[in-house]
């Protein structure tokens, strides 16, 4: 249900007029542009009156996105009492309803952060190899200082140097202060970096940790302690702990969601990469059986593709909506 496209794969006529004279797309226009091809399937679905067949090419449409089966059944079984209920007849009525169903389930996993009731307030950031993670900090120190905050990054992923190098340059170009080791204990890089920000001011601390596989249970127990020597530095902290998930990776979400919330207690999602070929159905999988909040959505790889999630923009994009 929740395809997406790569950018060189998109219709010419999910291209908006603007991008073609080089005027960036707005964030709407590129939202929607990573669901047109989700829309075509659907569109030819909801193309005739409601019928049994219908009903079950609409179950294996939203199983193939990777919904999950509990939340398709939850959906389906929504549309099923709607159609009854108010004697709905077409597939115009049905489409309407199941983008309701749909606001209503994933809704409450639209929770914006608020990062002004701590000073600093210490972010922590975790995911699995590729999920985008060191990236998307960029983009949030970014985010953050358009709100008028200042950010420090924590470079504490000392497994890989490209991820140090990476964050320097982000802190570069957006006049922001790294700490970094050139090796050493990810605990002690973050440590220091909370004590730098207390004696700078900062509002925002974004702390960058090694990534990890679930299964990789040393690198799980690792990851916890560097949890709990933040908490050394500020007994408050972390204010936030936002698990990056890559939404290609399907229902293995689930697993991640669950397995990271065990070990450093997740507070916040954000998921990345919706303009590749990802099945964004797993955001309704997420709020069916393991609601986060869903702070972040990312759809591009500019510094302002990572917005903050709407549950109401998510479903009127994908439903083709103004």
């Amino acid at each position: 249900m929740f395809g997406f496209l790569k950018k060189s794969d998109a219709p010419a006529e999910t291209r908006s007029e603007g991008s073609a004279l080089g005027v960036r797309p707005s964030w709407t226009e590129r939202l929607k542009a990573g669901l047109s091809r989700t829309r075509a399937q659907l569109g030819g679905l909801f193309g005739r009156r409601i019928d049994d067949e219908m009903l079950e090419e609409l179950e294996t449409t939203l199983l193939m996105a990777d919904v999950g089966v509990d939340a398709t059944h939850f959906l389906l079984n929504e549309l099923k009492a709607a159609v009854r209920r108010d004697k709905l007849e077409t597939g115009e009525q049905l489409q309407r309803v199941l983008g309701e169903i749909l606001l209503q389930l994933i809704g409450p996993l639209e929770q914006p952060l608020d990062v002004s009731a701590r000073k600093p307030f210490i972010i922590m950031i975790a995911g699995v190899n590729g999920s985008g993670k060191t990236t998307s900090i960029g983009k949030l120190a970014k985010h953050f200082q358009a709100q008028g905050k200042s950010v420090l990054l924590a470079a504490g992923d000392t497994f890989r140097a490209a991820a140090r190098e990476q964050l320097a340059i982000w802190g570069e170009r957006n006049d922001v202060t790294v700490i970094a080791q050139e090796s050493g204990d990810a605990a002690a890089v973050i440590f220091d970096a909370v004590n730098a920000a207390k004696a700078r001011g900062i509002d925002v601390v974004l702390a960058d940790t090694a990534g990890r596989l679930p299964t990789q249970l040393h690198l799980m127990e690792e990851i916890a302690k560097v949890r709990r020597v933040i908490a050394k530095a500020d007994p408050t902290a972390p204010h936030e702990v936002l698990l990056v998930l890559d939404a290609n990776i399907g229902q293995n979400a689930l697993a991640q969601v669950k397995a990271f919330d065990a070990a450093i207690g997740v507070t916040g999602l954000v998921v990345t990469k919706l303009d590749g070929t990802a099945k964004g159905g797993v955001i309704a999988a997420i709020a069916r059986q393991q609601p986060k909040p869903l702070r972040f959505i990312g759809v591009g790889e500019g510094i302002d593709d990572l917005q903050p999630f709407s549950a109401r923009e998510f479903v009127d994009a994908l439903f083709g909506k103004a």
